[in-house]
């Protein structure tokens, strides 16, 4: 399936969305669950890095595509894990995923079912051979300070180039679980796509083109049984607002020099 039959598919679940938007609009006056407790001091990213212009993204007409993180990737609070948008994109895309997922890991912060970032790549299968990796989150990180944080991120990430010298990367940023986006959460979002950009690698921020708000959260969330991860159509939403991301990193301008002039909706 072309991306430009995948925009139009996404249009009418967009569609979908909006209308249970509506519905749940009207006790948003009342009910505000996605709201912390308290909220700390925003924490700024802890130095400044160059920023390289982005290397052009070209994928075949069926990707491969390694999709790595959290709980998030993981599909939790979907019907079914495979109904998680890891899985959903592959069908977006018309490709294959493979989906390594671990609930409550991040590049400081071991999981649930698994260890943290570093140590989970180290254990990937080199012979995966993906056309592209995205490295999705993570939240996970955000009690954990930022001592370390950064030199984390960068061990983890010459560890997944050197295992996949020949793929391509983008880094999706931690989408927000709750509203306003936490203190940590946006800390993390500035780190990683500075770090992101002084590798020439895209960067999506769910956070700074706020995919979730306080109109379409009730309809993303799962605010019960999902402890605040995103519900099947959640997930599904997720998968659009990536593939879409893609075709316009796929369909970005790209200047003499080789380089893309611009990251995407930034």
């Amino acid at each position: 399936m072309g991306l430009g039959k995948m925009r139009r598919r996404g249009r009418v679940t967009a569609l979908s969305i909006v209308l249970a938007m509506a519905v749940s609009g009207v006790i948003l006056g009342v009910w505000r669950p996605w709201v912390p407790a308290a909220m700390d001091a925003p924490i700024l990213a802890s130095e400044e890095v160059v920023t390289v212009a982005p290397t052009p993204l070209v994928l075949p007409e069926h990707p491969r595509v390694l999709v790595f993180g959290d709980s998030w990737t993981y599909g939790s609070a979907a019907s079914e894990p495979t109904l998680g948008y890891a899985y959903v994109l592959a069908e977006l895309l018309d490709g294959e995923t493979i989906v390594d997922g671990v609930r409550g890991s991040g590049y400081l912060k071991p999981g649930l079912d698994g260890p943290a970032f570093g140590e989970r790549i180290a254990a990937l299968d080199p012979d995966l051979a993906p056309d592209l990796v995205i490295v999705q989150g993570s939240i996970n990180d955000r009690a954990q300070g930022a001592d370390g944080y950064r030199d984390a991120v960068t061990a983890a990430w010459d560890a997944l180039t050197s295992k996949y010298p020949e793929a391509a990367i983008v880094v999706l940023g931690p989408a927000p679980h709750e509203l306003p986006v936490g203190a940590g959460t946006a800390r993390i979002d500035q780190d990683l796509a500075a770090l992101a950009g002084a590798r020439g690698w895209w960067y999506i921020s769910a956070v700074q083109d706020e995919w979730i708000t306080d109109l379409n959260y009730l309809a993303v969330i799962d605010v019960d049984l999902g402890n605040k991860h995103p519900s099947t159509d959640g997930h599904r939403y997720l998968a659009e607002k990536v593939a879409a991301a893609l075709a316009d990193i796929e369909a970005a301008p790209v200047t003499e020099a080789g380089g893309a002039e611009s990251t995407p909706d930034q």
